[in-house]
């Protein structure tokens, strides 16, 4: 798999950038990676590392999207960017996929204007893989779209169960609405309306509403919300981990006996750490487009860029583009 990676994206760019590159090829993870950015200061970090240099590939982008750059039109404006001539790398057939640990509106916006959607789909959505009591779930949207009507919510559905088929193995996924309740008389008219639809949607095993408390307990394997609540979601499920671990380092700490009982429930506590660490999983995909465009946290470390590579480069073996066309194709505009 060819992987075209955005090297400025990050706060600490290029750094996570160029070493998370370079363990993906060292574990052979995939075979080429396009590292796009200032190619002065790329080859002046890549010097210090031992690589197989035939397989990391630098393409020089004179211009970086910062974070407070506004998304659409810097995405318009800055085509020499490391962002843009990267996606144009994946746009171009050059590469499987592309990845973005940047301007997340800007990683959006220009994959919206340069890949395009889908045909029919309304909007595209952020789909986030959770590691959960028992298995993986996907929760979308997680902060593409603030307002979402019915429709929006019900083609999330279709997207998310699709994308589950090809990410998780499952040949016919669980398919929940969020909600304040169970019931499908709770909720807003809006997620009323919705719960109708997408219990008459053949295309998908809609099982019912989910409740925040049921999140991650792994009762479902797709997670339907707006992308208002899916962020407030996301961003809770990271504070509450880093909380946690907080406390319970602190609580390791406190005496001699505490640190007793750290030492033999260290295998519990790395088993945790590694299951719920968010660097683990890299990215979230962009879904509803024509192509694989992949989001990553902008404090992502060398790690969370060599697991963002390890996704995109799974993902990229799979059929959903075109499976996502196909679904799609016989929607009324």
């Amino acid at each position: 798999m060819r992987i075209a990676l955005d090297a400025f994206g990050t706060d600490n760019a290029p750094f996570p950038e160029i070493e998370g590159a370079i363990q993906a090829i060292r574990e052979n993870i995939c075979q080429t990676i396009f590292l796009v950015g200032k190619e002065d200061v790329l080859n002046k970090e890549l010097e210090k590392y031992y690589y197989d240099r035939e397989r990391i590939v630098i393409i020089d982008a004179s211009e970086v999207i910062t974070m407070t750059d506004e998304p659409s039109a810097s995405a318009k404006a800055k085509k020499d960017s490391s962002l843009v001539k990267a996606l144009f790398l994946h746009k171009d057939g050059e590469a499987d996929a592309f990845i973005s640990a940047g301007n997340t509106g800007a990683v959006m916006a220009a994959s919206l204007f340069y890949l395009g959607r889908i045909k029919n789909v309304l909007r595209p959505a952020i789909a986030l893989t959770l590691p959960t009591h028992d298995n993986f779930e996907i929760i979308l949207d997680v902060g593409a779209n603030v307002d979402c009507e019915v429709e929006h919510l019900v083609q999330f559905a279709e997207m998310g169960s699709l994308y589950a088929r090809e990410m998780l193995n499952v040949s016919r996924p669980r398919v929940s609405l969020l909600n304040i309740g169970e019931e499908s008389v709770k909720g807003s008219k809006q997620i009323k309306t919705a719960y109708i639809q997408l219990e008459n949607n053949d295309k998908i095993n809609f099982i019912g509403n989910i409740e925040g408390k049921e999140l991650l307990r792994g009762v479902t394997d797709v997670i339907v919300c707006d992308g208002f609540i899916g962020n407030i979601i996301l961003k809770t499920i990271e504070g509450v981990f880093i909380s946690i671990f907080a406390i319970m380092k602190e609580q390791f700490n406190k005496d001699w006996i505490s640190k007793i009982g750290a030492l033999l429930s260290f295998p519990v506590y790395t088993y945790l750490k590694k299951k719920l660490d968010k660097s683990e999983y890299g990215g979230a995909l962009l879904l509803g487009l024509n192509g694989l465009p992949i989001v990553s946290h902008g404090s992502s470390d060398s790690k969370s860029i060599k697991n963002a590579i390890r996704f995109a480069s799974k993902i990229s073996k799979t059929e959903l583009v075109s499976n996502m066309q196909q679904n799609f194709s016989t929607d009324s505009e």
